[in-house]
């Protein structure tokens, strides 16, 4: 922990489970400071995926305290004493660890981007499958005018999700992008005003929930492997062959035979 911060300042983890332990949902609680990143977030981070991992939750949110920011990224107080070394086997390291963690989660993911969302933090967001916008949301990666570079995926997932030129725009001008940008260009999936996001964020989340648990997870990972290129024909094929034999996928025709809505167990 940095011992120049106050306990408050430090932030925590928390992670909370509803719906019967379908929805898990992690805090980043650190408002004092724009929810900025630091090692020890990040390691407390890590150990929060892990644990949903290895749970029953169908979904995971990924929230944020406070009314101004998503998250503003890295500590730069804590990174800027770094090393160049140091920045090279751990700050940037870690940072990767943790967000390929929870972008290679078998769960759906879903960012809600409450507030602004800057280098790290949009980083953060852009690990995870689905990003649900306030209104007064704005993103953007700003590292080039501190005199560094995206450091946590942002170069890679940005231009997946934008393209090149945009991604470009966004680091080389700074650009901030407001919501219903952000909405335009695939980099939120939905946006509404800040006291009905909530109700969007359970929209999204019903719809998930309504599908067989391990047809959508198996769906999630196929189609991450096809934006890596993978063939889609031969991981289509094994991941109907896997779901073809679950309950759920005999509790689905049945339901459709019968012209009634199916209840899944996720086995």
């Amino acid at each position: 922990m940095n011992t120049s911060e106050s306990s408050s300042d430090a932030g925590q983890i928390t992670v909370t489970h509803t719906r019967g332990g379908r929805v898990a949902t992690v805090l980043i609680d650190r408002p004092g400071k724009l929810n900025a990143l630091t090692l020890e977030l990040l390691d407390d981070l890590y150990s929060a995926l892990r644990a949903i991992d290895h749970s029953d939750a169908q979904v995971v949110l990924i929230t944020t305290a406070g009314e101004k920011a998503f998250c503003v990224g890295a500590d730069v107080a804590q990174f800027s004493r770094f090393s160049p070394a140091q920045m090279w086997r751990r700050w940037i390291r870690e940072g990767h660890r943790v967000f390929n963690y929870l972008a290679q989660l078998r769960q759906p993911t879903i960012a809600v981007v409450d507030g602004i969302a800057f280098g790290g933090g949009l980083e953060l967001a852009l690990a995870c499958d689905l990003r649900i916008g306030a209104s007064t949301a704005r993103l953007g990666l700003p590292e080039t005018g501190l005199g560094t570079t995206p450091g946590w995926g942002g170069t890679e997932r940005l231009t997946h999700v934008v393209g090149a030129a945009r991604a470009k725009e966004m680091i080389f001008a700074r650009r901030q992008v407001p919501s219903v940008t952000a909405l335009d260009w695939g980099l939120l999936n939905a946006i509404s005003e800040r006291t009905m996001l909530a109700g969007t964020v359970t929209e999204f989340i019903d719809r998930i929930l309504e599908g067989a648990p391990a047809a959508v997870q198996v769906s999630k990972q196929l189609v991450d492997a096809a934006a890596a290129g993978a063939p889609s024909a031969v991981l289509e094929a094994l991941g109907s062959g896997f779901t073809a034999g679950t309950d759920d996928f005999t509790a689905g025709i049945t339901a459709f035979d019968n012209k009634s809505t199916p209840t899944f167990t996720g086995s």
